[in-house]
This record gives C-alpha cells, sequence and structure tokens, in this order.
C-alpha cells in the first residue's frame, strides 16, 4: 500500500461525527463565511499530529500535495504538519528548500486560519531567516488572498526572535487596515509575541498608527499588559 493510502486510512478511522458536526461551525463553514465549504471529518488536532509523526519520514512530495489537494480539512493540515516536521529534520538546505516549495506552491491549499498558524512561522519563518529572503514576505503580503497574508504575518512569531522588528513592523503596517478581522486578530497576535521581546517598539508601533489601527488589533496587542496600562491605551493614552 502506497503512504498516502496508509495516512487517508490512518485519518479516516478516527473520524468522529459528533466531533464533524462541532468543528464546521466552528471553522465558519457556512454560505459567505471564511471557511465556506470545508468538509471536516471531526478529527482532534493532537490524533492528526500523531499521525503526521508516523508517517512524515516516508511521505514524499507527492503525497502531502495530495493531502493538500483534498477539500477534507484534516488532511490539510495534516499535511501541513508534515511539512513542519519534515522541515525541521531536514538535514540539508537542499531538503529544506523542497520542503519549503512544497509549503509554498500549495499555499493557496493553506486556506484557514489552524493551518496557517501551526505551520508558517515552522517552515516560511526560518526560511527566510536562512536565506535572508524577507522581501518574500512583502510579496505574500501583496497579495489579494487572506490566507497569503496570514502566511506572512504569522510567520513573524518567529522571526520576532531573530531582530526582524523593524521590517516585521512595516509588513504589519502595510495590512493594518485590512477589513477581515482574521488579519486584524493575526496582527494583533503577534504584536503582543513583539512585545516580549520588545515592548517598547510594540507600543511605539501602536502610538503611532493609532488612528489606523483596528480595536481587535489593539485589543490583541495590549492583552499581555498591566490593566490600568491597557485602559489608558485604549483611551489613547500611551506610557
Amino acid at each position: 500500500m502506497a503512504v498516502i493510502d496508509d495516512i487517508l486510512e490512518a485519518l479516516e478511522t478516527l473520524a468522529d461525527p459528533a466531533g464533524k458536526v462541532v468543528l464546521q461551525r466552528f471553522f465558519k463553514t457556512g454560505k459567505g463565511q471564511y471557511g465556506e465549504g470545508d468538509i471536516f471529518l471531526g478529527i482532534k488536532v493532537p490524533e492528526q499530529r500523531a499521525v503526521a509523526k508516523a508517517f512524515y519520514k516516508a511521505a514524499v512530495p507527492g503525497d502531502v500535495e495530495s493531502l493538500l489537494k483534498s477539500d477534507i480539512h484534516e488532511h490539510r493540515l495534516t499535511a501541513a504538519f508534515i511539512l513542519t516536521l519534515q522541515y525541521k529534520a531536514a538535514a540539508s538546505p537542499e531538503q529544506k528548500q523542497a520542503v519549503f516549495d512544497c509549503y509554498i506552491s500549495n499555499r493557496s491549499r493553506i486556506n484557514n486560519w489552524d493551518i496557517v498558524d501551526s505551520s508558517t512561522h515552522k517552515i516560511v519563518g526560518p526560511y527566510v531567516h536562512e536565506t535572508g529572503q524577507f522581501s518574500l514576505l512583502y510579496e505574500l503580503a501583496a497579495e489579494p488572498s487572506l490566507w497569503s497574508k496570514r502566511i506572512a504575518v504569522v510567520a513573524l512569531w518567529f522571526l520576532w526572535k531573530k531582530g526582524y522588528v523593524a521590517e516585521g513592523l512595516d509588513l504589519i503596517a502595510r495590512n493594518l487596515e485590512h477589513p477581515h478581522d482574521l488579519m486584524h486578530k493575526a496582527n494583533g497576535w503577534m504584536l503582543r509575541e513583539l512585545a516580549k521581546t520588545d515592548e517598547d517598539a510594540m507600543l511605539g508601533f501602536l502610538e503611532q498608527h493609532y488612528q489606523h489601527v483596528p480595536r481587535t488589533t489593539l485589543r490583541y496587542a495590549i492583552e499581555k499588559l498591566d490593566k490600568p496600562v491597557r485602559k489608558n491605551i485604549l483611551r489613547g493614552i500611551f506610557p
């Protein structure tokens, strides 16, 4: 039996009809919602991670691409888990390049927030740092796709710790007023992560762009600050 068949069989045995109903509601799969048309099997995330761990060494790009092309959400999320494990285990720049190429060339299938958020900081972030190609994130952020933009921004989760503060803040500024709340949340989340290592830079950015920062972004960014500081910032008063 081919590896892809083994992966699909392993996932199918974990399907849970009751969980399917819950997940299809949680991930907004109704008409006109961001996850419209997404199909779920109802598999828990730790179980998908376990399947990925069991098969990532044997899976080839064709197997991963088959999973990514699936309309079933858990197939695509498991593919992302496999790619993150393969990137981490890669023994050479060539192997990392192959994993990155598979991920980025199929980015239209990295098409829900959990798939993006579980993978881009483990593949795109390290790749950008290792190759010095930060411009790649600007290119992704300029694409019309919500998910390409989120891939770019959440990659900062890795890159903040490597010193890409000015570049990262510029990246966030480029889509600060994006209309979708999933970008508002991503931007705010990444600003909150920045504050763990450079709170002054985060606060300076918020103060500079205060009139254009969506309230959701602002609340996410300052969530971990002391309550009196949060209250003042929400009124436009900065430390």
